[in-house]
């Protein structure tokens, strides 16, 4: 008869199996480690870490941004102007917390509350940038082998309000910068772009929309900005928002305010360049902004021409008003001081004042397009 052996073969086979069931797990366990998701820490005003990693809220990775799984990307409208850079926008939530809906003004967040915007152009094979006016919004088509981060911008709400703060780039990392910074970056044409990190104090003075308190507020998050599809699922923000529970007190999407998208060439003219001046100047350009004794409103409730600036002498403007005699001509943008202004780069005369070296090109034209639709005289 034939009989099975009982030679250490079989417990030899055993072993390897024996090993590979508690390896396996702990392999695992050492590849999640190298991809863990980073986690937001929240700092009081008192103790602001000085890296941009400290805070979790975000990861490079293989030449990719990683962000927690609890933060959230979103998207504007129309959104600022800062010398073509581009802009991943993200918003972290304490848990167990919800936005207040606000139907005109910054919705009102929770203590807790990091937004960030981080700051960045495509370069080619030489580091030089690229100058170009937008890009998709989703975090997964950054690729940092030919984009290059230049700074984060964190707006955090302490206790007394919010506090603004800004991180610059360097080598993979990105360290606190209190009083900003002039990075002179090389451009794909020969040129060079003196990119300002604003200063603490930058920062507050164009975040206070009401300057009469100082107190600074978001100045995109805002409904009529956001009412747009998401980036990446293309769901409504607004609509995720409420169905996730972190926004409460805001009606459908249909019946919420909504700027246009001032890019959006078959879009309409007026409604197009109103967003423009909105975002880019309505913060300041406002009964309550630093700019209210110009007497030239810019922000989404202006109605009135005349605070519109058509055919408004300006209140006093210097070398600002390029020797023409009214804010807008209607029918003439070369004889309008608000086409001037946007057209010139000298400190003494460009708006807005801060955020741009450069002329938006494409943004002048559509003003100059929307001031040459209007009708009238300026007698």
């Amino acid at each position: 008869m034939f009989a099975l052996s009982t030679k250490p073969k079989a417990r030899l086979l055993k072993r390897p199996f024996t090993c590979a069931r508690w390896l396996i797990p702990l392999c695992l366990v050492i590849l999640g480690a190298c991809h863990r998701s980073p986690e937001v820490q929240f700092f009081g005003d008192q103790e602001y870490p000085q890296k941009l990693s400290a805070w979790g809220l975000m990861q490079l990775d293989n030449q990719l941004i990683r962000l927690p799984s609890e933060q959230q990307v979103y998207e504007l409208n129309t959104p600022l102007f800062t010398d073509y850079a581009l802009k991943l926008r993200t918003l972290y939530l304490p848990v167990d917390t919800s936005i207040s809906y606000r139907a005109t003004d910054a919705f009102d967040f929770p203590v807790g509350s990091i937004i960030s915007k981080t700051f960045f152009y495509p370069v080619n094979s030489s580091g030089a940038i690229a100058l170009q006016s937008s890009w998709n919004g989703n975090p997964h088509d950054i690729d940092l082998s030919v984009h290059r981060l230049i700074e984060t911008r964190l707006l955090v709400r302490q206790p007394q309000g919010w506090d603004a703060l800004s991180y610059i780039w360097r080598n993979g990392e990105a360290y606190l910068s209190i009083i900003g910074d002039l990075i002179t970056l090389p451009v794909d044409d020969g040129s060079e772009l003196n990119y300002l990190v604003p200063s603490r104090n930058q920062c507050a003075g164009c975040h206070a929309e009401n300057h009469t308190h100082g107190t600074i507020h978001p100045i995109g998050l805002k409904a009529r900005h956001l009412n747009r599809p998401h980036p990446i699922h293309a769901r409504n923000q607004l609509l995720n928002w409420q169905q996730s529970g972190d926004l409460s007190g805001a009606p459908q999407p249909a019946l919420i305010p909504r700027n246009a998208r001032w890019g959006e060439n078959n879009g309409d003219l007026n409604l197009r360049a109103r967003a423009y001046l909105d975002i880019n100047c309505g913060h300041c350009h406002n009964p309550r902004g630093a700019a209210d004794t110009s007497g030239l409103m810019l922000d989404h409730q202006a109605s009135d021409p005349a605070h519109l600036g058509i055919c408004k002498p300006p209140i006093a403007s210097g070398r600002g008003s390029g020797g023409h005699l009214y804010d807008i001509v209607p029918g003439n943008p070369e004889l309008s001081i608000l086409a001037y202004r946007m057209s010139t780069t000298d400190p003494a005369a460009m708006m807005p004042e801060l955020g741009r070296a450069r002329v938006h090109r494409e943004g002048l034209t559509l003003i100059e397009d929307w001031i040459a639709s209007l009708s009238g005289v300026c007698l």
